[in-house]
């Protein structure tokens, strides 16, 4: 057996759970991960008890403190069953409720802390400054960069108080990066205009003591006229954010994003390389982890990698992972706080344009999801509307019921369509216009519930009443049906 690499502590290994919740093959993973030396996991799914057993399994197990994390952009419920979903962030900007973003805040760390997972990969910082065709979506804070930031540190600060590192992402900003842009994508923005928008929330969420931050894979040459993608660039990371805006926290790059693109390195070794030289600390997701640790090791024998450079980015990683708070119940989420989270979901439900009627006793609801292989099925929707008293049956077409009852369209766009795609546009507003076109022939009023962000209403009939629910989630879901169940005929 190979000898144990201690560059392997810089790894971040992904681990997913299984289709039942549990992390039987993720346990298998992480044992063997842990006897090759990383620093952390980040887990994608599973159950709440199945989770805060295998950290507490995983941190037994180790000889130095782990990092493990998860992305609970929207609450705790985004990726583990058993928790609280909350709205995304674009919707609790939109509310305009500073301490309710601090109390979601407060609220997903509990959980997360109870779990074991003490790294939250979140807030997302990048502005929406690409009105049709913004990478983040929903998951902006929005596009006045002033108010990004305030909103972003406020939420970084209520996270951290709770014992759970935040993650700002994604330096130094993707929100003029459209979804079809090439792999390694170039913003084109000048220097002043960077530093004017995209840097100002940055330089918030350094001064709000953010514990983690995690690069763009993409190039700024306004900034770095080399044209190195931000996570392979000495001139954006040692240079503006070490040394200009002082921060001297831990720098997270996504290995696998690295390796896409024309000019991307030919494995994940040499990506690992090319980043840690660059100035980034930790590496998400690996998938060899002893082909990366040994490339790493042989770039500081061959004096590619400064040692120095190497041992500050192991000291961070290990300052934060003594720095984030033990697991245990001491602030375990009570019941309502749950009830808050689901009153939270509520609150951001809104109508768009008109007045949705009031549903009869039998409704119907008509799904439109693009054939997304990764949508959503409505069920939180309809068993929280059978909750309420209505027999809902899902239907394929606006066939005449003979009453004239309203028909529900719900709307799942799909990522492509949310994050401005011009082709899945089309594609949603064609099906949608059917729907509603349908419905009117058959002598009845079409609803649409919009499951995305509200600039997607130009794919609703003008005519047609429209309600807005922000995203697919499960939470979501249930906090739309509310909002037409208490409107009963």
């Amino acid at each position: 057996m190979s000898a144990v690499s201690p560059n392997a502590e810089l790894l971040v290994v992904a681990l997913r759970a299984d289709a039942d919740g549990r992390l039987t093959a993720a346990r298998e993973r992480a044992l063997a991960a842990i006897g090759q030396g990383v620093g952390g996991f980040v887990l994608f799914g599973g159950d709440q008890d199945a989770v805060r057993a295998f950290t507490k399994e995983m941190q037994q197990r180790t000889r130095t403190p782990l990092l493990i994390g998860a992305d609970l952009e929207r609450g705790a419920g985004q990726q583990f069953t058993g928790a609280t979903g909350l709205p995304p962030l674009a919707a609790l900007s939109w509310l305009g409720d500073a301490e309710a973003l601090r109390r979601a805040a407060r609220l997903t760390a509990r959980e997360a802390r109870t779990m074991g997972v003490n790294w939250d990969l979140a807030p997302v910082v990048d502005l929406e400054v690409a009105d049709d065709a913004a990478l983040v979506g929903t998951r902006s804070l929005g596009a006045d960069p002033v108010v990004v930031g305030r909103m972003a540190a406020e939420w970084i600060t209520a996270c951290q108080a709770e014992g759970v590192l935040a993650c700002a992402k994604h330096f130094p900003g993707l929100g003029r990066v459209a979804l079809h842009a090439d792999d390694a994508p170039v913003v084109r923005a000048d220097r002043d205009a960077l530093h004017a928008t995209d840097l100002v929330a940055f330089r918030a969420a350094i001064d709000a003591g953010v514990a983690t931050m995690m690069t763009a894979h993409a190039a700024y040459p306004a900034l770095d006229p080399g044209g190195a993608p931000a996570t392979f660039s000495r001139e954006l990371l040692q240079w503006l954010l070490r040394q200009q805006m002082r921060y001297d926290n831990v720098i997270v790059a996504h290995l696998p994003a690295t390796l896409r693109g024309p000019n991307a390195p030919p494995d994940e070794g040499e990506a690992a390389v090319r980043a840690i030289a660059a100035g980034c600390d930790v590496l998400l997701a690996p998938t060899d982890i002893a082909a990366v640790a040994g490339a790493l090791d042989r770039a500081l024998a061959e004096r590619r990698l400064d040692p120095e450079r190497v041992r500050q980015s192991a000291r961070r990683r290990l300052k934060w992972a003594q720095w984030a708070a033990p697991p245990n119940d001491w602030r375990r989420p009570t019941a309502s706080d749950a009830a808050w989270g689901a009153q939270l979901c509520d609150r951001v439900v809104h109508v768009v344009r008109g007045t949705p009627p009031a549903l009869a006793r039998a409704a119907e609801l008509l799904v439109v999801d693009c054939g997304d292989a990764d949508a959503r099925p409505p069920e939180g929707f309809v068993d929280t509307l059978r909750t309420a008293g209505y027999d809902v049956r899902t239907v394929a077409d606006a066939s005449p019921n003979g009453t004239g009852t309203p028909l529900v369209v719900g709307v799942f766009p799909g990522p492509a369509a949310e994050h401005g795609d011009v082709d899945a546009l089309a594609e949603v507003g064609a099906r949608v216009k059917a729907a509603c076109v349908g419905a009117v022939q058959a002598g009845r009023l079409p609803v649409v519930v919009l499951f995305a962000h509200p600039r997607l209403a130009s794919a609703v009939p003008e005519e047609v009443p429209l309600l807005c629910a922000w995203t697919g989630d499960v939470a979501m879901q249930r906090a739309a049906a509310r909002w037409l169940a208490a409107r009963r005929a």
